[in-house]
């Protein structure tokens, strides 16, 4: 079953960033997911089904059918 997932989400990841970050927000959502790190705001596009093994939890829940804002 998929993950229900809306631009403005914060989730946590299993590992984390380079820069010793966990926390990504996302800012796109679609057949690939986009997300941006909360510490140093790197961003990373990653396919639906790889995000979804990735995802430890959620922080936040951003609002459904919100549009993504930088």
């Amino acid at each position: 079953m998929a993950l229900e997932i809306n631009p403005g989400d914060i989730v946590t990841l299993k590992k984390k960033h380079p820069c010793g970050g966990y926390d990504w927000q996302v800012v796109r959502v679609g057949a690939d997911i986009g997300i941006k790190c909360t510490t140093c705001e790197r961003r990373v596009l990653l396919p639906r089904s790889v995000f979804e093994r990735r995802v430890k939890g959620f922080v936040k829940r951003g609002e459904e059918g919100s549009v993504g804002q930088d």
